[in-house]
């Protein structure tokens, strides 16, 4: 399966232009650490580029960057072969390679960079964005434009996509950072550097032909929507209010803005999916309604296996004064924090408590 086979970011793309600043100072530029990141998670190789004779604080910032992002620094002249010196360092496994660089550096060329490579400048340009529906591209064409870095993982998508053409299916993705890179990483070792992972949600296609595309609210949903087949989110990240009282099961959760407008855009994009339906998070809110669910383990009859039963539990909706046998837990009536929900404070609560004599 072709498609971007590695990826080389110059330092243009990555480090602000010194215009006005008198200190000197290396300072990233906007959009880079969301980029690096998601790289990191792409399972795609990456590399940093920089020419020589480059300050010291920007190279200090660079080799930083590439420590905390797992990528490769590349240091080369204009007279070095860039093909011969990814081909050291990395497996060709087919596909291209991008050059990503800035406006400013565009006419920038390394020897060997002409057969397998795409150049892809980031900056302000009349031109549609090359991840665009509606861009088509020359055939044999080797430079590609985007108007911001946030817009490259549509890019490359989009190119593994278009080369591997009805195998391909490609999941877009929403959640909070946190919750990414706890998939990303694998189970049980802690590190702040992305090089242990599991990757778990690639870019890089699959061995089955999928693609994960993280969704990015800064820009326009519609476009990215129609690079993707199916949606998978976490809604839970984005609640703002609960009211259990509404009669309506759509008025029960209030999410953020950019939530709403993904809903909106995937109801009229009649060819993607929704993986877990957002109404399906009603349920799981109301920690009663899990409890009798998990109730109905008990009437599960296996010959020769454990028998599974949920806790009994109590519904607390004042004082408890009924004594209860240790252990107990109480938990919050409803799954989040307490000050997200218009729910009055002697409502939320569930005790769970277990009978010695039945256990």
């Amino acid at each position: 399966m072709a498609g971007v086979k590695g990826i080389i970011l110059d330092s243009s793309v990555l480090l602000a232009s010194d215009d006005g600043d008198v200190n000197g100072d290396a300072v990233i530029r906007p959009g880079a650490d969301y980029l690096l990141r998601k790289l990191c998670y792409s399972k795609i190789p990456t590399g940093i580029s920089h020419e020589q004779g480059l300050s010291s604080p920007k190279e200090c910032l660079l080799q930083k960057m590439a420590r905390i992002y797992s990528c490769t620094i590349l240091c080369l002249s204009r007279e070095d072969d860039i093909s011969s010196a990814v081909a050291r360092i990395w497996e060709d496994k087919g596909g291209s390679y991008l050059h990503v660089v800035s406006s400013c550096g565009k006419d920038l060329c390394y020897k060997g960079n002409s057969s397998g490579w795409v150049k892809v400048i980031v900056g302000p340009t009349d031109r549609k964005s090359s991840y665009d529906a509606e861009y088509v591209a020359a055939p044999g064409v080797s430079t590609l434009f985007i108007h911001k870095l946030e817009e490259l993982p549509l890019l490359i998508c989009h190119l593994s996509k278009k080369a591997m053409g009805k195998e391909a299916l490609t999941v877009g993705y929403v959640m909070k950072p946190s919750r990414e890179e706890d998939f990303a990483k694998k189970p049980g070792l802690l590190t702040s550097c992305c090089i242990l992972q599991r990757g778990a949600f690639p870019l890089c296609p699959t061995q089955n032909g999928l693609i994960f595309l993280p969704l990015n609210y800064e820009l326009p949903i519609s476009a990215q929507l129609q690079l993707v087949d199916a949606v998978l989110h976490k809604a839970t990240d984005e609640i703002l209010a609960v009211d259990m009282g509404s009669p309506e099961s759509g008025d029960k959760v209030t999410f953020t803005n950019q939530l709403q407008e993904l809903q909106r855009y995937v109801k009229c994009q009649l060819d993607c999916s929704v993986i877990d339906p957002f109404d399906n998070i009603f349920p799981i809110l109301d920690r009663l309604k899990i409890q009798q669910i998990l109730t109905g383990l008990g009437t599960l009859n296996i010959q020769g296996r454990f028998k599974i039963r949920a806790p009994y539990f109590l519904k607390a909706n004042s004082e408890v004064n009924q004594v209860l046998s240790f252990p107990g837990i109480m938990r919050e009536y409803l799954i989040e924090k307490e000050e997200y929900f218009n729910v009055h404070p002697t409502l939320l609560f569930l005790c769970y408590y277990d009978r010695v004599a039945d256990c």
